[in-house]
């Protein structure tokens, strides 16, 4: 068997789907008995242009607080709601009690992660979109 080029190689792996080149690691792996590391699989998916897409999700900065039920502490949350928002009382006990409801939109990281921390500790369930 000729040997083939880093060159020869590369070409033939652009030519390669996902699917095939996945399979091709699969194979890799087993038949030397190796695992093959993160940085590589990025390197891998790179042509297919799907680690671009992979990467705009995780670089998101605005995120949606969403209060997905009150728990047991009702009074509680309502006045985490009051605290977090400029909502009256009437307005905070109408959010609690229809939630599923977004609580607070396009806000940053770390808003949004103190906001769902103070939530929860009052005894809500949050999740942020």
């Amino acid at each position: 068997m000729a040997k083939l080029s880093n060159e020869d190689l590369l070409a033939a792996f652009e030519e390669m789907t996902l699917l095939e080149l996945s399979e091709f690691v699969k194979l890799f792996e087993e038949k030397f008995d190796v695992e093959a590391a993160a940085p590589a699989a990025a390197v891998v998916a790179a042509p297919a242009g799907g680690a671009g897409d992979a990467a705009a999700e995780e670089e998101k900065d605005e995120f949606d607080v969403v209060l997905e039920s009150a728990g047991d502490k009702k009074i509680q949350v309502i006045k985490e709601v009051r605290g977090l928002t400029s909502l009256g009382l009437k307005e905070a006990k109408d959010l609690v009690d229809n939630a599923p409801k977004p609580l607070l939109e396009g806000v940053n990281k770390e808003n949004a992660d103190k906001a769902k921390e103070a939530l929860e500790g009052a005894g809500a369930t949050v999740t942020l979109k």
